[in-house]
């Protein structure tokens, strides 16, 4: 945990400070959707692969899930201000060359670099959080609008890519949703540099180098030929990478164990993975997200290479959907209070409704009726939106207040996985059955393991419950 220190600016500035740093979280928040509007696009002009424009969400998501525990250390140990500066700044680098790339591969490796910049950057934000806001209204009001800023990211994210790729700003086409980053980050550098105070380091923490990297080489292995397999039409050394992978990620956990022997500071909170309560409710984040950024890719690609809906129109479609997502979060709070986690349960019943309301309307729709999914969109993210807001807190409710930190992390790491695993699962068998049938096919099978994902994930949240009443 982030040490606290009592009133290390004054009321007012905190609060620009807050407003500084969310807009990173915003940005990042952003980057993770506006990219999935433009794809198409993307794939067209720069003659990608189906397997190189899954990569160039997926790896991102590594990047970030891999180095974000050791953006956490990094800022105990350098400071929150001078980490937080230097994410920003390798984040608006990166930016800038993903919007240089001149291929599909060049665009992989940029996105690997942004994800691991913003690494650096995200973990400070909550951090500032906990520092600066120490009294519990105005924590809570902080966090309530770090909450908003998460929910409108997604509608932004959507609305400003169709946006961007449509008007061609100066004929950049979608390099434009990178560069947008460009003159964003030089402003929060600007700002933060000026207002963001120096918070004092934690001392004794020290950074666990080989387990970061292990651990980035393990995921890889084994997320890595998922993107691949279908290009390579599944040849044996896929599968031999896959378990090399795998091989690796248990090598990771005793290598922990070792630093932890040696009295170093392993990446991980060991005891926790020895936390049955926890370990259920990490396995229902990671089935949760694992049906998160997969469907948006899918949907996507549905639309725009099949529907034929241009980017600004199908940016349009999703508005509903980010906007529902919003008004569930704020119900599912209130809800949560009284009814625990009864209401994510729910939330997983209601995106199988909106799965299965979309399935059929794609089966009716016509291209030019294209706006009527945003109906079943809307569900879908009212769902999503009762489920993703108060998870964090079933599941860290079951850690010890010691491992808040060590469980959090944990918590950010499976979700970033998680999505990347979705992101090359569901979309290798939407590019397999799409070649092997149709999309419409191809998007019913993956709406299939969605469903399926979003049912394991009640399955453990069920298991969660029962447990804590036994």
């Amino acid at each position: 945990m982030h040490q606290i220190v009592a009133n290390p600016v004054d009321s007012a500035r905190r609060w620009w400070v807050l407003a500084i740093v969310v807009a990173a979280q915003f940005m990042f928040g952003v980057d993770a959707f506006i990219v999935n509007v433009a794809i198409p696009t993307i794939a067209v002009e720069l003659r990608a692969s189906a397997t190189q424009i899954e990569a160039v969400i997926a790896v991102y998501l590594i990047g970030y899930a891999t180095l974000v525990i050791t953006g956490g250390r990094l800022g105990d140990i350098y400071g929150i201000r001078n980490t937080f500066l230097a994410g920003v700044l390798g984040f608006t680098l990166t930016s800038l060359w993903c919007g240089l790339a001149q291929s599909g591969p060049e665009l992989i490796l940029a996105r690997l670099a942004q994800g691991a910049t913003a690494a650096l950057m995200v973990p400070q934000v909550l951090a500032t959080i906990h520092v600066l806001f120490v009294d519990g209204d105005s924590r809570a009001r902080a966090f309530a609008v770090y909450g908003i800023v998460l929910g409108l990211a997604g509608a932004a994210g959507f609305l400003l890519g169709g946006l961007l790729v449509t008007m061609d700003l100066a004929g950049l086409g979608w390099r434009a949703v990178f560069f947008v980053n460009v003159p964003v980050g030089l402003v929060i550098i600007t700002a933060a540099w000026r207002l963001m105070p120096s918070i004092p380091r934690r001392r004794g923490t020290r950074l666990d180098i080989p387990g970061a990297l292990v651990l980035f080489v393990g995921l890889l292995g084994l997320i890595g030929p998922l993107l691949f397999g279908h290009e390579l039409h599944w040849v044996p050394s896929v599968w031999l990478a896959m378990a090399v992978g795998a091989a690796v990620i248990v090598g990771f956990v005793r290598l922990e164990r070792r630093v932890a022997l040696r009295g170093g500071m392993p990446l991980i909170d060991l005891a926790l993975l020895a936390d049955a309560a926890f370990m259920r409710g990490l396995c229902a984040v990671f089935f949760f997200f694992f049906a998160n950024l997969s469907f948006y890719l899918v949907m996507t690609l549905f639309m725009q290479n099949t529907l034929h809906t241009p980017p600004l129109r199908a940016g349009l479609i999703f508005i509903p959907l980010a906007l529902a997502f919003i008004v569930a979060s704020r119900h599912s709070g209130m809800w949560a209070r009284h009814r625990g986690s009864l209401v994510l349960i729910e939330g997983c019943v209601v995106q199988v409704i909106g799965l299965a309301a979309l399935a059929a309307m794609v089966l009716a729709v016509k291209p030019s009726s294209a706006s009527l999914l945003a109906v079943p969109l809307a569900v879908f993210g009212y769902g999503q939106g009762l489920v993703m807001a108060p998870l964090s807190s079933a599941v860290l409710s079951t850690v010890q207040t010691s491992s808040a930190g060590a469980g959090s992390g944990m918590y950010g790491t499976t979700t970033q996985i998680a999505n990347a695993a979705g992101v090359a699962a569901i979309g290798a068998v939407y590019f397999a059955v799409q070649s092997a049938a149709s999309a419409v096919i191809a998007l019913l099978a993956s709406f299939a393991l969605c469903v399926l994902s979003v049912a394991a994930c009640a399955g453990f949240l069920l298991w969660m419950r029962r447990a804590g009443n036994a």
